[in-house]
């Protein structure tokens, strides 16, 4: 009996350093830091490798011609590695996302409660039950807590399409379905208050994954005709034509949060951010990870084709430009635009207008 005892304190104890190390911050923060060792392995690799292709052409072991192949050909899989590993990671964080929505797995905002877990439930409990408005004691003032930076996690989803010439009124006439075209971006950001002072001016910046989806209309795809890239009719009935691209990118913000501070019993003033409106301006910059082309159709024979081409259809591998947002609480409205051409040698820009949510 008393060995079932001391097994069992054993289970649980372990459990609760488990549950007091593992926070929801600390775990986005590993993904974070593994999706740039990702990245920063494989733009090395690819730089060894166009290195040594240099040698060669230099050696003129191969010819110009080969040599820019084979640099294409790198370039294409370390993308596509990136890819595919960073999908990976953000399947963890999508888990990690449901697993604190859940109730698994704890804030630094609730480090306050101590929790056990037993099995898949976890149980929350304070070892000093102070009352914030009424006992001025020690444990109050070491609970409080005025952070000048806080995080969030970002989840933004709307329209995507394209202005010609920097005109709206090319929207009217636009080559792709306005509400078939749907971007998505996945994100985790840092706010830091630009005054020490509790204030309501704060700079927000951090990463995003984006996947902006733009589907052609008229039965077209489209077809790249050396240096530019055309839209085409294609011979079978297309019940899919979408061009994916998807694109890493690092938003900055110069953000108003008008949530009401905290006053205490002693009069310490303390600031708390998405309790009210929040107004966001800046821009963002980044890089695409990839491109494809999704095509759905029947072939005469009858035959259910599904195709996806891969290609970087002469898009703009670096992508910038601005963004804003007005919100209540954790979710508005959001808006992008992009200063530089989508396809190279045109001036056809992505713009994009949504709905954002500010997980804090």
């Amino acid at each position: 009996m008393m060995k079932r005892i001391l097994i069992l304190l054993v289970l649980l104890s372990t459990t609760f350093v488990q549950s007091q190390e593992k926070t929801f911050e600390k775990e986005v923060s590993k993904i974070s830091k593994e999706i740039d060792r990702i990245t920063k392995k494989h733009k090395d690799s690819l730089k060894i490798k166009v290195k040594e292709i240099n040698e060669r052409l230099d050696k003129k072991e191969i010819s110009f011609t080969e040599a820019e192949e084979l640099k294409k050909e790198a370039a294409a899989y370390h993308a596509n590695q990136i890819e595919q590993l960073v999908s990976a990671q953000e399947l963890k964080l999508q888990q990690l996302v449901q697993d604190k929505t859940d109730g698994k797995i704890a804030s630094e905002s609730e480090e306050d409660y101590d929790t056990f877990t037993i099995g898949k439930k976890t149980f929350k409990f304070r070892m000093f039950d102070d009352d914030d408005d009424e006992d001025d004691n020690w444990f109050e003032r070491r609970k409080r807590r005025n952070k000048r930076t806080t995080t969030q996690f970002v989840f933004a989803l709307g329209v995507n399409n394209v202005l010609v010439d920097n005109d709206f009124g090319s929207l009217n006439n636009s080559d792709y379905r306005f509400w078939q075209s749907h971007f998505y971006e996945l994100g985790f950001t840092w706010k830091t208050r630009l005054s020490k002072e509790p204030s309501k001016a704060y700079f927000k910046y951090g990463f995003s994954f984006l996947w902006n989806n733009l589907r052609a209309d008229e039965n077209r795809y489209h077809v790249v005709n050396g240096d530019q890239t055309d839209l085409v009719i294609n011979p079978n009935p297309l019940t899919e034509s979408r061009l994916r691209h998807v694109q890493m990118t690092f938003p900055m913000h110069f953000e108003l949060d008008f949530s009401k501070n905290r006053v205490y019993s002693d009069d310490e003033v303390v600031d708390r951010t998405h309790q009210d409106v929040r107004i966001g301006l800046g821009g963002f910059f980044g890089f695409k990870l990839g491109t494809r082309q999704y095509l759905e159709y029947t072939n005469p024979q009858g035959v259910r084709v599904e195709e996806v081409q891969k290609n970087d259809f002469n898009t703009n591998t670096v992508n910038y430009g601005l963004s804003a947002y007005i919100a209540y609480e954790g979710i508005g409205l959001y808006a992008k635009y992009d200063l530089n051409p989508l396809f190279q040698n045109t001036d056809i820009r992505n713009i994009s207008l949504g709905l954002r949510f500010d997980i804090n």
